[in-house]
């Protein structure tokens, strides 16, 4: 078989061993497939909707429903085009000469298919028979050992996106019937472990066995009538209280969120979610009136869903929340990244280290205060996210990550006399050189310092900030016209 010829310019891939090697999308011959599994992701976490077991009987209407386990893997879109086949990520990842890709050929072949689109979740198969998980999916797929570490690769396949360049039919019970047909008598590659059930007891048992007794991740179910949702059990984490948000209105002088973090191994900060359920109403007025005590100043501010800033406070309370599931990536694959702080005791204030990727919690609640537990690394480890999902540089000291260094391109400054007292007026530009560091940063920021003594108040400032150098040598020559006009001389 020559393989991916057609998708895929060969001479673009980088292998990694035997056969088996990654490329980047921009290698594919039609630049449209990644796009295309960007699009199915963001749609399917658009219409997921996540519950826990507690829910199954409250939520999910009375209908006929395929219960799906849920794999802990890469998601991924499988392309099959006649003798060729490749597997790509949102994240823009191509992986090719794999087995199991060879063994997709076959089977769509022998479907009587010549082109197929589908949505799956790439594993491993460990050798001590336990389930897969995120972590080892990634290091077999980044750096396999041998042979035998690329043959351990699964493709799980769950929905059809395309059959012969036109869509499946709207109707998934028919959609899951064609991937049965085709898939079921696979090996490496399988429809995902499904049952098809018709009442709502059946799924309760379902995740009795598979997830509680099993040890599996959650289950997907999906109706053509009720929807689609996720049911997983509910993670506890112990965090640490760095932050907090008054009630308005009626409920004023309550709680209304917490803004909770992790302490990386080097003793930093990093924020991870909000949490505004779970409180009862007492909790919700002694814990203001207690964490008002406490509060601090911050280099970092952030703000609630209603664009309230958080009031920082020092890191004294632990509490332990639960959620029902952690997100680590954008639907477009990227990472999600989360500012870590650097708690000062003597300043008693938190400075801003640099942001760095965690993950996003999925339907955080309060559980209790946590008094037996300490603000320190052991007690509030990152890890305990990383051990559910793929978290980049989780073991790495956040404060040795240093941004690059901004470089000055452009400094004026202009004096004038006035009563006898000398006015100053400057223009400083920079590149920050830290404009792909999560967000935070434009590529450009000018700085206009106007000072006068005889003013009432004889310090002023404005910025003007661009990633465009062009805009931003226009915005200098506008407040250049502005403010540096007769009489004022350049130093």
């Amino acid at each position: 078989m020559s393989p991916t010829a057609a998708l895929l310019d060969r001479s673009r891939v980088e292998i990694k061993l035997g056969a088996y090697g990654v490329a980047q999308a921009t290698a594919l011959s039609d630049p449209t497939l990644l796009s295309r599994a960007q699009e199915y992701r963001r749609l399917t976490a658009g219409r997921m909707q996540a519950i826990g077991k507690d829910d199954i009987k409250a939520k999910l209407p009375v209908a006929d429903y395929h219960v799906s386990r849920k794999v802990d893997g890469e998601f991924a879109i499988l392309v099959v085009d006649g003798r060729d086949a490749l597997v790509l990520n949102p994240g823009g990842t191509v992986r090719v000469g794999a087995p199991f890709l060879d063994e997709a050929v076959e089977l769509v072949a022998k479907a009587g298919l010549k082109r197929a689109l589908l949505a799956g979740e790439l594993t491993v198969d460990r050798p001590d028979g336990r389930r897969s998980r995120v972590h080892d999916v990634a290091r077999v797929a980044r750096t396999p050992d041998s042979a035998a570490d690329i043959a351990t690769l699964r493709f799980a396949v769950f929905d059809f996106i395309e059959i012969d360049g036109k869509p499946p039919t709207a109707a998934f019970a028919d959609t899951w019937k064609r991937i049965d047909r085709t898939f079921g008598a696979g090996k490496a590659i399988r429809p995902v472990e499904t049952v098809i059930v018709k009442k709502l007891e059946e799924i309760q048992r379902t995740f009795d066995e598979w997830v509680e007794k099993e040890g599996s991740e959650g289950l997907v179910v999906r109706s053509d009538t009720a929807g689609l949702y996720k049911i997983k059990p509910r993670h506890t984490i112990d965090a640490a209280v760095i932050g907090f948000t008054e009630a308005t209105e009626d409920r004023k002088g309550m709680l209304h969120d917490l803004l909770v973090a992790l302490m990386r191994p080097d003793g930093t900060f990093h924020t991870l979610t909000r949490v505004g359920g779970g409180f009862t109403e007492d909790e919700r007025r002694a814990f203001l009136s207690d964490l008002k005590d406490m509060a601090c100043e911050s280099e970092y501010a952030e703000v609630n869903p209603d664009h309230i800033a958080y009031q920082m406070v020092a890191p004294q309370w632990v509490i332990e929340m639960s959620c029902l599931d952690f997100v680590s990536q954008t639907t477009r694959g990227a990472t999600i990244d989360r500012m870590v702080l650097q708690w000062d005791t003597k300043s008693t204030k938190y400075g801003v280290v640099r942001r760095l990727p965690l993950a996003s919690a999925i339907a955080p609640q309060f559980v209790r205060k946590r008094d037996d537990k300490q603000v320190q690394p052991q007690d509030l480890r990152l890890q305990q996210v990383a051990d559910l999902v793929e978290v980049p540089m989780a073991d790495r000291d956040a404060k040795k990550l240093t941004m690059p260094k901004s470089q000055v391109l452009r400094r004026e400054a202009y004096t004038k006399v006035l009563k006898g007292q000398t006015m100053v007026r400057k223009l400083l530009l920079w590149k920050t050189n830290k404009e792909t560091e999560g967000g935070d940063f434009p590529a450009f920021v000018i700085h206009f310092t106007d000072f006068s003594p005889n003013r009432k108040t004889p310090l002023e400032r404005e910025i003007r900030i661009s990633n465009s150098r062009e805009q931003i040598d226009a915005l200098w020559g506008d407040l250049a016209r502005e403010y540096i006009v007769k009489g004022w001389v350049k130093a």
